[in-house]
């Protein structure tokens, strides 16, 4: 079976279980200003699982595209990957754990879905604490479910996998969902594991189980049950509470699950990578699995080129630059060329790789066959930027070395990180062929600058990632509502060619990106600010009606992603900000959540217009103090 197969067996399996099939959001978060990146597939569900209804109805089904890339420096082993697929089922206040476990269970093991063999299963349940109980529910579900297999599954009284046990309980850190330290929806999950059979590395302790660290047992699916609330109380500091709507929330990594099915040591050998790391290998030289350090060199080429594709070919429009994701595509762009250096490859490659991905990705991911031109050009440009800074820093290297000096110091060496974009390896091995080997890096010392930045940089960033669901407060809510009249006005001032190309939104201000060759003047600016504050003025009403594509398309919604949801003849909600008395001035496809009347915003003040890109401005903007 193949990864593209396994996909589409995913979702007829949940189609056959009453879902319906959403597809996958952007890979930039349209409303969550707490993280560059789609990082989960709950994060483009989050109004739903806070209680807004969702057109498609309370049972859900997709597979998400994900980016992460806080262990990115882990990429180049056998699992770990930048960009990925999550698969995921959804229960919007619909089924619960009598349902959600057997239904995953018939998915992997039954021979006409997965056929996985229930004997190499095991799975880990919450162990309860002073907040929640143990979660005795799953365990008995369990227990029922590899009965009908006939396999003895009891609770292991040690993590210890020679117990004898088949369910293993563990703590918060391990088998509980929900915002560190935050109020909000949270609650234990349950999470699947697979025995690849491997010998146990003693180093990582003397006992195995599911969640030890020596790589025998794979985590392949997570079932989180959304069932308590995290509410701030004086007595305590917080106390949890029954939810009245409680959510599952599932997910399993594509790429990881194909591996298993596939029966291959690493998801780069899956047929998800099998045309990229071809390519790389035509590229490099090299053949994979022959050498182990040209081999990780290949999957960070293959691994963050890829991620760099679906990140250009997102229809939000995201190219290199310094800020945000931006900055992110750049990075990745310049690591894999920096990968490449050292395996000898000198002339532009990136395009290539590019178009590898596009050709295996497009059939579940048009938006990449749309914008391939963009993509391509994208990557010629910052290869070509980027390789002329990396000659500067290759004559910086020659510098020192010219001057005899013995080691590169830990400033230094940082300097050629932050400024030319170069990881201590890079350095190391360029010293090594200018040398000989006769100059050393002070890397202690090094490592002492790169975590002095880090922690500048996590203090400047603080509230800005931390995730969750806790982070759709009112002010976030009312900001959202102003980016839809911000939309509109700029449609009005500066004409009908205005597209939305990105927002951000923080409880302090809001941030929207827009399509626009040339910078608008003053007055410009002006009058959509007025606009804006003339429709908060009115007071005017903002509710939803739930339609289907033609419909929303007859009433002249914005949205630029309808496409999707028309070629699975799904409903989609717009938001009308108006009444029919005075005329609707904005109508936008989004999933919510909205204030209920403009007044609720008390003002609109633009602070800064700017360029972002070629084409793309943005505008950074505050709401005023609510209306009573």
């Amino acid at each position: 079976m193949t990864g593209h197969q396994l996909r589409k067996k995913f979702l007829d399996f949940f189609v056959s279980k009453g879902h319906a099939v959403i597809p996958s959001s952007s890979i930039v978060p349209e409303h969550d200003p707490t993280v560059l990146f789609t990082t989960a597939g709950m994060h483009p569900l989050v109004p739903y699982l806070l209680g807004e209804s969702h057109p498609a109805g309370g049972r859900l089904a997709d597979s998400q595209k994900c980016l992460r890339t806080d262990d990115i420096e882990e990429v180049g082993d056998e699992s770990h990957l930048t960009f990925f697929e999550m698969l995921g089922n959804w229960s919007l206040g619909d089924y619960f754990k009598k349902e959600s476990i057997p239904w995953s269970f018939e998915f992997l093991t039954d021979k006409k879905w997965l056929g996985v063999d229930p004997k190499k299963m095991y799975v880990t349940v919450f162990a309860g604490d002073a907040d929640a109980p143990f979660d005795e529910e799953s365990v008995e579900i369990w227990k029922a479910e590899f009965k009908k297999k006939k396999i003895g599954a009891e609770l292991s009284k040690k993590h210890d996998i020679g117990s004898g046990g088949r369910i293993f309980a563990y703590g918060k850190e391990q088998n509980w969902w929900g915002p560190a330290g935050q109020t909000g929806p949270c609650g234990p999950d349950t999470e699947i594991f697979y025995d690849t059979g491997k010998e146990h590395d003693s180093k990582r302790g003397t006992a195995c189980h599911p969640n030890c660290s020596c790589g025998r047992f794979v985590e392949i699916w997570n079932n989180v049950f959304m069932q308590y609330n995290r509410k701030a109380v004086e007595e305590k500091g917080y106390r949890f509470e029954p939810l009245e709507q409680k959510n599952v929330d599932t997910g399993m990594g594509l790429e990881r699950i194909t591996a298993v099915l596939q029966k291959v040591s690493d998801v780069f050998r899956t047929d998800l990578f099998e045309p990229i790391i071809r390519k790389v290998e035509a590229i490099t030289g090299r053949k994979y699995g022959e050498n182990g350090d040209d081999t990780r060199k290949m999957r960070i080429i293959a691994d963050h080129l890829r991620a760099a594709t679906f990140i250009l070919g997102d229809d939000w429009g995201v190219t290199p630059s310094n800020k945000d994701q931006g900055y992110i595509c750049r990075r990745l762009i310049r690591r894999a060329v920096v990968q490449a250096w050292l395996l000898d490859v000198f002339r532009p490659f990136a395009s290539d790789v590019a178009n590898e991905v596009i050709i295996a990705y497009s059939s579940a991911y048009p938006e990449l066959q749309k914008n391939k031109k963009r993509i391509l050009e994208e990557l010629v440009i910052e290869e070509e930027k980027f390789q002329k800074t990396l000659e500067r820093g290759i004559k910086m290297i020659g510098e020192i070395a010219s001057r005899g000096e013995k080691t590169l110091s830990g400033q230094r060496a940082f300097e050629l990180y932050a400024t030319y974009g170069f990881p201590l390896e890079i350095a190391r091995e360029i010293l090594s062929v200018k040398t000989g080997g006769a100059v050393s890096v002070d890397e202690e010392a090094y490592r002492r600058e790169l975590e002095k930045h880090q922690d500048i940089s996590r203090a400047g960033s603080v509230g800005k990632f931390a995730g969750g669901l806790a982070d759709h407060t009112i002010e976030v809510v009312r900001g959202h509502t102003a980016t839809h009249l911000l939309h509109q006005a700029l449609k009005t001032v500066l004409g009908s060619e205005v597209e939305q190309r990105g927002s951000n939104i923080t409880a302090e201000r809001l941030r929207f990106d827009f399509s626009w060759p040339a910078k608008p003047s003053t007055e410009q600016i002006k009058a959509v600010e007025n606009l804006v504050n003339e429709q908060i003025g009115m007071n005017l009403p903002v509710r939803f009606e739930i339609l289907d594509v033609e419909q929303a398309r007859q009433t002249g919604a914005l949205g630029y992603f309808e496409d999707k949801y028309a070629s699975l003849g799904g409903k989609i909600k717009v938001y009308l900000v108006g009444d029919d008395q005075r005329g609707y001035f904005s109508k936008e496809i989004c999933g919510g959540p909205h204030v209920s009347r403009t007044g609720e915003l008390g003002g609109f003040k633009i602070l800064k217009e700017e360029a972002v890109s070629a084409g793309v401005r943005r505008i950074k903007a505050t709401i005023g103090a609510p209306k009573e």
